[in-house]
């Protein structure tokens, strides 16, 4: 784990819970993607860029949660490198509190005041296509987030972001977190076109062929969107469609997961109401959620 990896002559990454991206701008500078999920994880990308002799001038935050933006604050510190994130989510990153906050729909009890939802704040710019190194392209990626952004770089290597999960993970978990399934969906048919040498998710391996773990995730998407509107056959509260979901995919509720994956199915409740296949009613002061 934090082991440098090669992909091309100037494209690295770090292997780590959520991959780092590494660009080599210069002969003794580089540039981030990510900063991995707190000080430790800043402490170990340091140690490597040190026995590098690599300066390190900024990192790019593909976007807000925290296990992608927990170096930030730390790296900052330590070097005085510039730090940019995209559009709302430069927002969540300046301001970490608004990550829990979003999730839980409030002022978030401190069972999700930790490190895994919530980063320490770092000083962020937004982030631009103007400010990026010659030749790196930025990549709008969302539905995971509001505003991902991936990165194509100059040797033809693509950064993914969180914009699809491994295998492995969607069978463990299922239910992946998204803040829009149809933007989600629309984004992986756009990946699914798209040719490279080599492409870097932060959640899956390296491979030369996207397609089919793409269409993976698609397929999983329209899975809990048809389990959703099943349970939906019979008028259903959100907390009842929540706890069938969990004991569909026998799933262990806490805070946490109470927070990520019921924000996401409210962002599929929202979906599929926008989308004319389920339609909600109040009956006694209580919100119910119907399939058409």
């Amino acid at each position: 784990m934090y082991e440098l990896m090669q992909v091309s002559q100037r494209c690295y990454y770090i292997q780590s819970p959520a991959k780092i991206g590494l660009i080599q701008v210069e002969k003794d500078k580089v540039c981030l993607i990510d900063s991995g999920n707190d000080k430790d994880a800043g402490k170990k990308v340091k140690k490597i860029l040190d026995a590098k002799g690599w300066s390190l001038q900024a990192i790019y935050n593909t976007h807000s949660h925290a296990d992608h933006i927990g170096g930030n604050q730390y790296l900052q510190n330590q070097t005085g490198c510039s730090v940019y994130a995209p559009g709302i989510e430069c927002d969540f990153t300046g301001h970490p509190i608004l990550e829990p906050s979003f999730l839980y729909g409030g002022n978030p009890p401190k069972d999700l005041r930790h490190k895994f939802l919530m980063a320490q704040p770092s000083n962020v710019l937004p982030l631009s296509s103007a400010i990026l190194p010659e030749g790196m392209e930025m990549i709008s990626l969302p539905g995971h987030a509001f505003d991902m952004v991936g990165f194509r770089t100059s040797e033809n290597v693509i950064y993914l972001a969180d914009c699809l999960s491994s295998r492995e993970t969607l069978e463990k978990y299922q239910i992946s977190f998204l803040v829009d399934p149809g933007a989600y969906i629309k984004t992986l048919e756009m990946v699914k076109q798209m040719e490279a040498e080599k492409f870097i998710p932060s959640h899956a391996e390296p491979t030369g062929d996207i397609v089919p773990l793409a269409q993976f995730n698609i397929d999983k998407v329209n899975e809990i969107a048809e389990q959703i509107m099943e349970i939906c056959a019979e008028p259903s509260c959100f907390e009842t469609i929540l706890k069938k979901l969990f004991d569909k995919y026998e799933l262990v509720m806490n805070f946490e997961q109470n927070a990520l994956v019921g924000s996401t199915v409210r962002s599929y409740l929202s979906w599929l109401k926008d989308t004319e296949r389920i339609e909600a009613e109040f009956d006694k002061n209580i919100l119910l959620w119907r399939s058409r």
